[in-house]
């Protein structure tokens, strides 16, 4: 057995948090665990330690499924997976691109773990693309946003062609459920509740950003001129405040991406993976990156529009001031709007200055490369590149994301101009290919 102390060493991570060494040490003893855990407390890690250390490298077949209920969710705990660094091979499964690719991915690679969304994985399961047979172990990640999202019926579907399980895990945000029968936990269940208090959150400091107009735009542009060069999440309630919102800011110049569900899968990754990296401050989405998405280091989080709940308003909240971290939460209040029952009347108001300062300039800008994986490119390759055929040296690159298809690598600002210039007609590794500026 792998040891945590190696896992966490792979990680760069000193030690555990009490509610990932509870899971770990529950984890045995319990035929059907459930873990209730605010979000930003470290829930992929904690059910990930105990499972990869329990998983037989020998076996060449699937002995465990993770199922999310968002694609963003499953290519995030895939890379948690990897960043593990063991021999245990997992790949992500999910909607949004070819399943038929996905199954030459496994006959290729013969994962020990699928990660998957619930309909993806029904497929997978009917067409028997997937050895049942060998999987013991189910996680069902965010359970709770699961069945709010209404996969009752296909995680039961799952469930049902399942037929070696002895151990589940569950893990939810939120104790407002109730297991249903298909989920199968029995009376082996151990059920570990870190919810208790978690809405006083002290290192979060909210405050209400007053709006002279019911319509907001200026008072955000503003607001968001103000903060400067921290990274910030804006949440509005609708796909179509989503497009409305980030094409205002666009026009006043403000960089920022837009997020939501009714987006093309590749268009939703380039602009998570800009937020990500720095080339973009400003992430402008619905509800669907208040739960799931690990983005490290967000600085302010701000509601253009109220949260439906007090629920969502935690959620929304646990974006930022994560672990030992603090953050900003702004309320953005027209005058009819009342400040919600669940907040305390004594919210301090942000008052904005009369005037503020120009839109920040990011310091990286994100190229996009149309290589990836299945060309058998890698992040070396891509070093190798630009610092020999662009100039660059390992100071003027950030973050590099390989995707099956395509890349995407971060660029300090002042060198794209010139790398563009230099690599203009250059191969990678052998290969003609575009490369630009990600838009």
């Amino acid at each position: 057995m792998i040891s945590t102390t190696e896992l966490l060493a792979n990680l760069k991570i000193g030690e555990l948090n009490p509610m990932q060494q509870a899971v770990g040490e529950a984890y045995d003893r319990a035929g059907s665990l459930v873990v209730l855990s605010p979000t930003g407390t470290g829930k992929t890690l904690a059910f990930l330690l105990p499972l990869v250390q329990r998983l037989r490298a020998d076996v060449q077949q699937v002995q465990a499924l993770v199922l999310v209920p968002s694609r963003e969710l499953a290519g995030q705990v895939e890379q948690v997976f990897k960043s593990l660094n063991t021999s245990l091979r997992a790949m992500s499964c999910y909607g949004g691109r070819p399943a038929m690719d996905e199954h030459r991915t496994m006959r290729g690679m013969n994962p020990q773990v699928i990660i998957g969304t619930p309909g993806r994985m029904n497929d997978h399961l009917k067409k028997g693309n997937v050895d049942a047979g060998g999987i013991r172990t189910l996680v069902i990640d965010e359970f709770d946003k699961c069945l709010e999202l209404g996969f009752q019926e296909e995680m039961a579907e799952v469930i049902g062609q399942l037929p070696s399980l002895d151990k589940r895990v569950l893990l939810s945000a939120t104790d407002a459920i109730e297991l249903p029968r298909f989920a199968g936990v029995g009376a082996r269940c151990v059920k570990l509740d870190f919810l208790t208090g978690q809405s006083a959150n002290e290192r979060l400091d909210v405050r209400v950003v007053p709006s002279p107009q019911r319509d907001k735009l200026d008072t955000l542009y503003r607001l968001l001129c103000t903060l400067g060069e921290g990274t910030t999440l804006v949440f509005v309630n609708y796909r179509e405040s989503v497009d409305r919102v980030a094409a205002y800011l666009k026009s006043r110049r403000f960089p920022c991406e837009a997020f939501h569900g009714g987006m093309e899968q590749p268009d939703r990754e380039r602009a998570l993976y800009k937020f990500r990296n720095g080339s973009c401050p400003v992430l402008v989405s619905t509800d669907l990156a208040a739960r799931g998405l690990d983005i490290p280091g967000i600085d302010h989080v701000v509601h253009y529009h109220l949260p439906t709940s007090e629920e969502s308003f935690i959620h929304r909240n646990g974006r930022t001031a994560r672990w030992d971290a603090s953050g900003t939460s702004y309320l953005i209040l027209h005058p009819e709007e009342p400040l919600p029952a669940y907040l305390a009347s004594t919210v301090s108001p942000f008052s904005l200055p009369e005037v503020v300062p120009a839109p920040m300039r990011p310091r990286w800008v994100t190229l996009y490369i149309g290589r990836g994986k299945k060309d058998k490119l890698s992040r070396g390759d891509i070093v190798g590149f630009l610092c020999k055929k662009g100039g660059l040296t390992s100071g003027d690159m950030g973050t590099i994301d390989v995707k099956e298809h395509y890349a995407f690598v971060a660029v300090a600002r002042g060198k794209v101009r010139q790398l563009l210039s230099l690599i203009r007609g250059e191969k990678i590794k052998g290969m003609k290919t575009l490369i630009e500026e990600a838009r």
